[in-house]
Protein backbone atom coordinates (compact mmCIF):
# COMPACT_ATOMS: atom_id res chain seq x y z
CA UNK A 1 0.00 0.00 0.00
CA UNK A 2 1.47 3.11 -0.90
CA UNK A 3 0.45 6.46 0.36
CA UNK A 4 -1.26 9.10 -1.73
CA UNK A 5 1.12 11.56 -3.73
CA UNK A 6 -0.85 14.55 -2.45
CA UNK A 7 -0.06 17.45 -0.14
CA UNK A 8 -2.02 17.47 2.90
CA UNK A 9 -1.86 20.37 5.82
CA UNK A 10 -3.54 20.85 8.86
CA UNK A 11 -3.07 22.84 12.25
CA UNK A 12 -1.58 20.39 14.80
CA UNK A 13 -1.57 22.43 17.16
CA UNK A 14 -4.86 22.70 19.69
CA UNK A 15 -7.87 24.63 19.42
CA UNK A 16 -7.93 27.85 20.66
CA UNK A 17 -5.78 30.77 21.47
CA UNK A 18 -1.85 30.39 22.24
CA UNK A 19 1.17 31.66 21.81
CA UNK A 20 1.96 29.65 19.00
CA UNK A 21 0.01 27.49 16.72
CA UNK A 22 1.50 25.29 13.93
CA UNK A 23 0.54 24.31 10.65
CA UNK A 24 1.84 20.88 9.61
CA UNK A 25 2.37 20.27 5.74
CA UNK A 26 3.29 17.07 4.26
CA UNK A 27 4.17 15.75 0.73
CA UNK A 28 6.39 15.75 -2.13
CA UNK A 29 7.10 18.41 -3.81
CA UNK A 30 6.64 20.93 -1.43
CA UNK A 31 8.59 23.46 -2.95
CA UNK A 32 6.21 25.45 -5.14
CA UNK A 33 4.03 25.65 -1.93
CA UNK A 34 6.60 26.63 0.12
CA UNK A 35 7.85 29.72 -2.23
CA UNK A 36 3.85 30.86 -2.84
CA UNK A 37 3.53 31.21 1.11
CA UNK A 38 7.59 31.58 2.31
CA UNK A 39 8.72 33.09 -0.83
CA UNK A 40 11.43 30.48 -0.87
CA UNK A 41 12.28 26.84 0.51
CA UNK A 42 13.84 26.95 3.68
CA UNK A 43 16.97 25.55 4.25
CA UNK A 44 16.78 22.17 5.90
CA UNK A 45 16.49 21.19 9.45
CA UNK A 46 17.24 25.42 10.06
CA UNK A 47 14.52 27.45 11.63
CA UNK A 48 14.23 30.32 9.42
CA UNK A 49 12.06 33.61 10.15
CA UNK A 50 10.03 34.04 7.71
CA UNK A 51 6.39 36.11 6.72
CA UNK A 52 3.38 34.10 5.56
CA UNK A 53 1.92 35.71 2.66
CA UNK A 54 -1.19 34.92 0.90
CA UNK A 55 -1.57 34.37 -2.47
CA UNK A 56 -1.16 38.09 -2.98
CA UNK A 57 1.85 38.53 -1.51
CA UNK A 58 -0.13 39.90 1.07
CA UNK A 59 1.50 39.12 4.81
CA UNK A 60 -0.63 37.09 7.23
CA UNK A 61 1.90 36.42 9.86
CA UNK A 62 5.32 36.14 10.96
CA UNK A 63 6.97 33.53 12.47
CA UNK A 64 9.52 30.37 12.58
CA UNK A 65 9.65 28.23 9.19
CA UNK A 66 11.31 24.36 9.80
CA UNK A 67 11.78 21.97 6.56
CA UNK A 68 12.42 18.32 6.42
CA UNK A 69 13.39 16.41 3.36
CA UNK A 70 12.48 13.32 2.91
CA UNK A 71 12.56 10.90 3.68
CA UNK A 72 13.93 12.19 6.73
CA UNK A 73 11.08 13.17 8.29
CA UNK A 74 8.10 12.44 10.79
CA UNK A 75 6.20 11.29 7.65
CA UNK A 76 8.99 10.30 5.30
CA UNK A 77 7.38 12.91 2.63
CA UNK A 78 8.99 16.15 2.67
CA UNK A 79 7.04 18.31 5.63
CA UNK A 80 7.05 21.90 6.22
CA UNK A 81 6.16 23.42 10.02
CA UNK A 82 4.60 27.01 10.03
CA UNK A 83 4.85 28.34 13.87
CA UNK A 84 2.91 31.63 13.82
CA UNK A 85 0.95 32.85 16.42
CA UNK A 86 -1.69 30.98 17.88
CA UNK A 87 -4.61 32.53 17.20
CA UNK A 88 -7.54 30.74 15.88
CA UNK A 89 -8.37 33.56 13.02
CA UNK A 90 -4.71 33.82 12.06
CA UNK A 91 -3.96 29.91 11.89
CA UNK A 92 -7.11 29.16 9.72
CA UNK A 93 -6.63 32.21 7.13
CA UNK A 94 -2.92 30.75 7.16
CA UNK A 95 -4.44 26.60 6.26
CA UNK A 96 -6.89 28.10 3.95
CA UNK A 97 -3.43 30.50 1.92
CA UNK A 98 -1.79 26.72 2.49
CA UNK A 99 -4.74 25.13 0.57
CA UNK A 100 -4.83 27.58 -2.06
CA UNK A 101 -1.48 26.88 -2.58
CA UNK A 102 -1.94 23.19 -3.74
CA UNK A 103 -2.25 21.11 -0.36
CA UNK A 104 -5.54 19.17 0.97
CA UNK A 105 -6.91 19.14 4.03
CA UNK A 106 -5.86 16.20 5.94
CA UNK A 107 -7.86 13.81 7.95
CA UNK A 108 -7.91 12.42 11.20
CA UNK A 109 -4.36 10.81 11.98
CA UNK A 110 -3.01 11.04 8.31
CA UNK A 111 0.07 12.48 9.06
CA UNK A 112 1.26 9.34 11.28
CA UNK A 113 -0.36 6.87 9.11
CA UNK A 114 1.64 8.05 5.80
CA UNK A 115 4.72 7.83 8.60
CA UNK A 116 3.40 3.75 9.23
CA UNK A 117 3.10 3.61 5.27
CA UNK A 118 6.69 4.76 4.45
CA UNK A 119 8.01 2.42 7.04
CA UNK A 120 9.32 5.14 10.04
CA UNK A 121 7.42 3.36 12.30
CA UNK A 122 5.31 0.32 12.86
CA UNK A 123 1.23 -0.01 13.47
CA UNK A 124 2.05 -0.42 17.61
CA UNK A 125 4.43 3.14 17.66
CA UNK A 126 1.71 4.46 15.40
CA UNK A 127 -0.96 3.84 17.60
CA UNK A 128 0.87 4.88 20.99
CA UNK A 129 1.01 8.20 19.39
CA UNK A 130 -2.74 8.70 19.84
CA UNK A 131 -2.13 6.92 23.42
CA UNK A 132 0.21 9.57 24.62
CA UNK A 133 -1.75 12.14 23.67
CA UNK A 134 -4.63 10.51 25.28
CA UNK A 135 -2.82 9.57 28.58
CA UNK A 136 -4.49 10.42 31.45
CA UNK A 137 -1.76 9.67 34.16
CA UNK A 138 1.66 9.86 34.32
CA UNK A 139 2.01 6.23 34.51
CA UNK A 140 -0.23 5.48 31.32
CA UNK A 141 2.42 8.38 29.33
CA UNK A 142 5.44 6.62 30.26
CA UNK A 143 3.74 2.93 29.08
CA UNK A 144 3.00 4.86 26.02
CA UNK A 145 6.24 6.02 25.23
CA UNK A 146 7.93 2.88 26.02
CA UNK A 147 5.95 1.79 23.37
CA UNK A 148 6.81 4.61 20.82
CA UNK A 149 10.10 3.75 21.50
CA UNK A 150 9.88 0.18 20.08
CA UNK A 151 9.80 -2.13 23.55
CA UNK A 152 6.08 -3.61 22.67
CA UNK A 153 7.52 -3.81 18.85
CA UNK A 154 10.68 -5.42 19.42
CA UNK A 155 9.50 -8.04 21.65
CA UNK A 156 7.01 -9.11 19.31
CA UNK A 157 9.27 -9.34 16.62
CA UNK A 158 11.60 -11.44 18.69
CA UNK A 159 8.75 -14.12 19.15
CA UNK A 160 8.14 -13.63 15.40
CA UNK A 161 11.80 -14.54 14.78
CA UNK A 162 11.44 -18.16 17.18
CA UNK A 163 8.75 -18.92 15.72
CA UNK A 164 9.74 -18.41 12.06
CA UNK A 165 13.60 -20.39 13.08
CA UNK A 166 10.90 -23.11 14.19
CA UNK A 167 8.96 -23.08 11.23
CA UNK A 168 12.40 -23.68 9.83
CA UNK A 169 12.95 -26.70 11.25
CA UNK A 170 9.42 -28.32 10.80
CA UNK A 171 9.50 -27.04 7.15
CA UNK A 172 12.95 -28.82 6.53
CA UNK A 173 11.62 -31.90 7.61
CA UNK A 174 8.26 -31.48 5.69
CA UNK A 175 10.63 -31.67 2.31
CA UNK A 176 12.61 -34.57 3.18
CA UNK A 177 10.13 -37.08 4.26
CA UNK A 178 12.75 -39.51 3.40
CA UNK A 179 14.41 -38.44 6.30
CA UNK A 180 12.69 -40.18 9.50
CA UNK A 181 12.83 -37.60 12.47
CA UNK A 182 14.69 -39.06 15.65
CA UNK A 183 13.37 -38.57 19.21
CA UNK A 184 16.30 -35.93 19.26
CA UNK A 185 14.63 -33.52 16.67
CA UNK A 186 10.83 -34.15 17.80
CA UNK A 187 12.58 -32.81 21.35
CA UNK A 188 14.08 -29.94 19.88
CA UNK A 189 10.78 -29.17 18.59
CA UNK A 190 8.87 -29.33 21.23
CA UNK A 191 11.02 -27.46 23.56
CA UNK A 192 11.01 -24.82 21.42
CA UNK A 193 7.71 -24.42 21.24
CA UNK A 194 7.35 -24.73 24.72
CA UNK A 195 9.60 -21.66 25.10
CA UNK A 196 7.78 -19.85 22.59
CA UNK A 197 4.81 -20.68 24.87
CA UNK A 198 6.53 -19.12 27.86
CA UNK A 199 7.51 -15.89 25.74
CA UNK A 200 4.22 -15.37 24.65
CA UNK A 201 2.40 -15.76 28.29
CA UNK A 202 4.78 -13.39 29.73
CA UNK A 203 4.35 -10.55 26.78
CA UNK A 204 0.44 -11.29 27.51
CA UNK A 205 0.71 -10.71 31.05
CA UNK A 206 2.65 -7.60 30.35
CA UNK A 207 0.38 -6.36 27.67
CA UNK A 208 -2.57 -6.85 29.85
CA UNK A 209 -0.60 -4.19 32.38
CA UNK A 210 -0.65 -1.64 29.87
CA UNK A 211 -4.10 -1.91 28.75
CA UNK A 212 -5.39 -1.33 32.39
CA UNK A 213 -3.27 1.63 32.39
CA UNK A 214 -5.18 3.14 29.35
CA UNK A 215 -8.23 1.89 29.37
CA UNK A 216 -9.01 1.15 32.94
CA UNK A 217 -11.51 -1.49 34.58
CA UNK A 218 -15.51 -1.01 35.28
CA UNK A 219 -16.93 -1.28 38.00
CA UNK A 220 -20.47 -1.61 39.09
CA UNK A 221 -21.73 -0.91 42.17
CA UNK A 222 -25.01 -3.40 43.29
CA UNK A 223 -27.15 -4.21 45.83
CA UNK A 224 -30.41 -3.58 47.40
CA UNK A 225 -31.77 0.04 48.26
CA UNK A 226 -30.23 1.34 50.86
CA UNK A 227 -27.10 -0.46 51.65
CA UNK A 228 -24.83 2.34 51.28
CA UNK A 229 -24.26 2.21 47.77
CA UNK A 230 -24.15 6.00 46.71
CA UNK A 231 -22.11 6.71 50.34
CA UNK A 232 -19.64 3.99 49.02
CA UNK A 233 -19.46 5.98 45.64
CA UNK A 234 -18.60 8.81 47.67
CA UNK A 235 -16.06 7.73 49.60
CA UNK A 236 -13.81 6.27 46.62
CA UNK A 237 -14.58 9.25 44.86
CA UNK A 238 -14.01 11.55 47.74
CA UNK A 239 -16.53 14.00 47.05
CA UNK A 240 -20.70 14.20 47.21
CA UNK A 241 -21.49 13.07 43.60
CA UNK A 242 -24.62 10.76 44.49
CA UNK A 243 -27.48 11.75 46.99
CA UNK A 244 -27.48 9.90 50.25
CA UNK A 245 -31.03 9.27 52.83
CA UNK A 246 -32.04 7.08 54.41
CA UNK A 247 -35.42 6.81 52.04
CA UNK A 248 -34.77 3.60 50.05
CA UNK A 249 -34.78 3.63 46.01
CA UNK A 250 -32.91 7.67 46.57
CA UNK A 251 -30.84 6.50 43.54
CA UNK A 252 -33.19 6.11 40.80
CA UNK A 253 -30.33 6.56 37.63
CA UNK A 254 -26.56 4.84 37.36
CA UNK A 255 -24.37 7.64 38.17
CA UNK A 256 -20.99 7.21 36.58
CA UNK A 257 -17.67 8.73 37.95
CA UNK A 258 -13.34 8.01 37.33
CA UNK A 259 -11.13 7.78 39.90
CA UNK A 260 -7.43 6.79 39.77
CA UNK A 261 -5.93 4.16 41.86
CA UNK A 262 -2.03 3.36 41.74
CA UNK A 263 -2.49 5.53 38.49
CA UNK A 264 -4.89 3.12 36.95
CA UNK A 265 -8.66 4.14 35.41
CA UNK A 266 -11.58 2.94 37.89
CA UNK A 267 -14.94 3.67 36.04
CA UNK A 268 -17.01 3.22 39.08
CA UNK A 269 -20.91 2.80 38.17
CA UNK A 270 -23.70 3.52 41.14
CA UNK A 271 -26.35 2.29 40.13
CA UNK A 272 -30.39 2.01 41.43
CA UNK A 273 -31.27 -0.24 44.12
CA UNK A 274 -32.70 -3.85 42.73
CA UNK A 275 -36.06 -4.80 44.46
CA UNK A 276 -39.46 -5.02 43.06
CA UNK A 277 -41.39 -1.86 42.71
CA UNK A 278 -44.03 -0.41 40.88
CA UNK A 279 -42.95 2.67 40.35
CA UNK A 280 -42.13 3.42 36.34
CA UNK A 281 -38.95 5.35 36.81
CA UNK A 282 -37.30 3.51 39.48
CA UNK A 283 -38.16 0.18 37.00
CA UNK A 284 -36.06 2.00 34.32
CA UNK A 285 -32.97 2.80 36.58
CA UNK A 286 -33.39 -1.08 37.19
CA UNK A 287 -33.14 -1.59 33.82
CA UNK A 288 -30.40 0.31 33.60
CA UNK A 289 -28.34 -1.48 36.56
CA UNK A 290 -28.94 -4.84 34.92
CA UNK A 291 -27.14 -3.33 31.65
CA UNK A 292 -24.24 -1.42 33.71
CA UNK A 293 -23.84 -5.11 35.25
CA UNK A 294 -23.56 -7.04 31.98
CA UNK A 295 -21.12 -4.66 30.57
CA UNK A 296 -19.16 -4.31 33.93
CA UNK A 297 -15.41 -5.86 34.27
CA UNK A 298 -16.28 -6.59 37.84
CA UNK A 299 -19.07 -6.14 40.74
CA UNK A 300 -19.24 -4.85 44.04
CA UNK A 301 -21.96 -6.12 45.89
CA UNK A 302 -23.06 -4.29 48.87
CA UNK A 303 -25.20 -6.05 52.07
CA UNK A 304 -25.96 -4.51 55.02
CA UNK A 305 -24.07 -5.81 57.51
CA UNK A 306 -26.67 -7.03 59.66
CA UNK A 307 -28.18 -9.38 56.65
CA UNK A 308 -24.85 -11.20 56.61
CA UNK A 309 -26.65 -14.43 57.46
CA UNK A 310 -29.19 -14.35 54.35
CA UNK A 311 -27.28 -12.30 51.86
CA UNK A 312 -26.38 -16.10 50.26
CA UNK A 313 -29.98 -16.19 49.05
CA UNK A 314 -30.26 -12.40 48.44
CA UNK A 315 -32.05 -12.56 45.08
CA UNK A 316 -29.69 -9.30 44.21
CA UNK A 317 -26.92 -12.23 43.65
CA UNK A 318 -28.68 -14.00 40.89
CA UNK A 319 -28.54 -11.03 38.97
CA UNK A 320 -24.54 -11.25 38.90
CA UNK A 321 -23.00 -13.75 36.20
CA UNK A 322 -20.99 -16.30 38.14
CA UNK A 323 -18.30 -15.99 36.09
CA UNK A 324 -18.16 -12.17 36.49
CA UNK A 325 -15.39 -11.01 38.67
CA UNK A 326 -16.92 -9.73 42.32
CA UNK A 327 -16.46 -8.43 45.60
CA UNK A 328 -18.82 -8.96 48.45
CA UNK A 329 -18.72 -5.88 50.45
CA UNK A 330 -20.72 -6.00 54.40
CA UNK A 331 -21.65 -1.98 54.83
CA UNK A 332 -21.98 -0.42 58.14
CA UNK A 333 -19.96 -1.74 60.58
CA UNK A 334 -19.63 1.31 62.34
CA UNK A 335 -23.39 0.50 63.48
CA UNK A 336 -22.08 -3.11 64.78
CA UNK A 337 -19.11 -1.76 66.48
CA UNK A 338 -17.05 -3.74 64.50
CA UNK A 339 -13.70 -3.43 62.69
CA UNK A 340 -12.68 -3.43 58.76
CA UNK A 341 -11.50 -7.26 58.23
CA UNK A 342 -11.29 -9.00 54.59
CA UNK A 343 -12.47 -12.82 54.48
CA UNK A 344 -11.27 -14.91 51.74
CA UNK A 345 -13.51 -17.01 49.69
CA UNK A 346 -12.94 -18.51 46.43
CA UNK A 347 -13.54 -16.21 43.60
CA UNK A 348 -15.61 -14.32 46.52
CA UNK A 349 -13.75 -12.00 48.79
CA UNK A 350 -15.50 -10.45 51.44
CA UNK A 351 -14.85 -6.86 52.84
CA UNK A 352 -16.19 -5.59 56.17
CA UNK A 353 -16.08 -1.65 56.00
CA UNK A 354 -18.22 1.07 56.74
CA UNK A 355 -19.10 3.27 54.08
CA UNK A 356 -19.71 6.54 56.58
CA UNK A 357 -16.95 6.71 58.47
CA UNK A 358 -14.30 5.16 55.63
CA UNK A 359 -12.69 2.35 57.80
CA UNK A 360 -11.72 -0.35 55.49
CA UNK A 361 -11.89 1.85 51.99
CA UNK A 362 -8.21 1.01 51.88
CA UNK A 363 -8.89 -2.91 51.97
CA UNK A 364 -11.31 -2.36 48.95
CA UNK A 365 -9.12 -0.16 46.86
CA UNK A 366 -6.33 -2.94 47.11
CA UNK A 367 -8.54 -5.90 46.46
CA UNK A 368 -10.04 -3.87 43.46
CA UNK A 369 -6.35 -3.61 41.97
CA UNK A 370 -5.24 -7.73 42.71
CA UNK A 371 -8.75 -8.60 41.12
CA UNK A 372 -7.86 -6.84 38.31
CA UNK A 373 -4.35 -8.21 38.15
CA UNK A 374 -2.36 -5.06 38.27
CA UNK A 375 0.93 -5.94 39.41
CA UNK A 376 2.40 -2.63 41.22
CA UNK A 377 5.58 -1.25 39.37
CA UNK A 378 6.86 1.66 40.34
CA UNK A 379 9.39 2.41 37.92
CA UNK A 380 7.30 1.07 34.95
CA UNK A 381 10.09 -1.05 34.09
CA UNK A 382 8.85 -3.55 31.02
CA UNK A 383 5.30 -1.90 30.81
CA UNK A 384 4.34 -0.70 27.26
CA UNK A 385 0.89 0.40 26.66
CA UNK A 386 -1.51 -2.13 25.04
CA UNK A 387 -4.85 -2.07 23.28
CA UNK A 388 -7.41 -4.00 23.65
CA UNK A 389 -6.49 -5.69 19.87
CA UNK A 390 -3.29 -6.71 21.00
CA UNK A 391 -4.54 -8.64 23.88
CA UNK A 392 -7.01 -10.50 21.26
CA UNK A 393 -4.42 -10.76 18.74
CA UNK A 394 -2.21 -12.40 21.82
CA UNK A 395 -4.63 -14.41 22.69
CA UNK A 396 -5.22 -15.72 19.05
CA UNK A 397 -1.39 -16.21 18.73
CA UNK A 398 -1.75 -18.50 21.75
CA UNK A 399 -5.12 -20.27 20.68
CA UNK A 400 -2.90 -21.49 17.67
CA UNK A 401 0.31 -22.33 19.69
CA UNK A 402 -2.15 -24.18 22.29
CA UNK A 403 -3.38 -26.72 19.21
CA UNK A 404 0.20 -26.76 17.76
CA UNK A 405 1.48 -28.25 20.98
CA UNK A 406 -1.57 -31.29 19.96
CA UNK A 407 0.29 -31.99 17.02
CA UNK A 408 4.25 -32.47 18.24
CA UNK A 409 4.39 -35.90 19.30
CA UNK A 410 2.98 -37.77 15.72
CA UNK A 411 5.62 -36.98 12.98
CA UNK A 412 2.39 -37.76 10.43
CA UNK A 413 0.81 -34.66 11.63
CA UNK A 414 3.81 -31.96 11.12
CA UNK A 415 2.06 -29.80 8.41
CA UNK A 416 -0.72 -28.89 11.18
CA UNK A 417 1.85 -27.91 13.45
CA UNK A 418 3.17 -26.58 10.80
CA UNK A 419 0.10 -24.60 9.43
CA UNK A 420 -0.54 -23.18 13.05
CA UNK A 421 2.64 -21.90 13.61
CA UNK A 422 2.07 -19.73 10.53
CA UNK A 423 -1.00 -18.52 11.69
CA UNK A 424 0.52 -18.10 14.95
CA UNK A 425 3.02 -15.94 13.45
CA UNK A 426 -0.12 -14.05 11.04
CA UNK A 427 -2.09 -13.02 14.42
CA UNK A 428 1.10 -11.35 16.26
CA UNK A 429 2.41 -10.27 12.78
CA UNK A 430 -1.07 -8.43 12.64
CA UNK A 431 0.08 -6.41 15.89
CA UNK A 432 2.48 -4.52 14.42
CA UNK A 433 0.88 -4.16 11.16
CA UNK A 434 2.62 -6.71 9.27
CA UNK A 435 -0.42 -8.03 8.21
CA UNK A 436 -3.32 -5.89 8.68
CA UNK A 437 -6.43 -5.52 6.99
CA UNK A 438 -6.75 -1.84 5.12
CA UNK A 439 -10.54 -1.63 7.09
CA UNK A 440 -8.78 -1.95 10.53
CA UNK A 441 -5.96 0.71 9.58
CA UNK A 442 -9.53 3.30 8.70
CA UNK A 443 -10.65 2.41 12.42
CA UNK A 444 -7.55 3.04 13.84
CA UNK A 445 -6.35 6.28 12.28
CA UNK A 446 -9.64 7.58 11.92
CA UNK A 447 -10.01 7.89 16.05
CA UNK A 448 -6.29 10.59 15.85
CA UNK A 449 -6.67 14.16 15.77
CA UNK A 450 -6.52 16.09 13.03
CA UNK A 451 -2.39 17.38 12.42
CA UNK A 452 -1.42 14.13 13.58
Amino acid sequence: MVPAADIIAAIATPPGRGGIGVIRISGKPLTNLAKIILGKLPKPRSACLSKFVDTNGQVIDQGIALYFPAPNSYTGEDVLELQGHGGPAVMNLLLSQCLLAGARLAQPGEFTLRAYLNNKIDLIQAESVADIIEASTIEAARCAINSLQGRFSSRIEELVSLLITLRMLIEAALDFPEDEIDNLQTIQIQDRLEHIHSQLEQIFNDARQGNLLQEGIKIALVGEPNVGKSSLLNQLVEEEVAIVTEIPGTTRDTIQRTIMIAGIPIHIIDTAGLRETNDIVEQKGIERTHAAIKHADMVIWLVDSNQQQICVTNQVSSHIPIDKPRITVFNKIDLLLQNPKIEYEENNPKIHLSAKTGAGIELLRKKILEIAGWQFNPAGEGLFMARQRHLEALKLARTHLDIARSFTENEDQLELLAEELRLSQCALSSITGQFTADDLLGEIFSHFCIGK
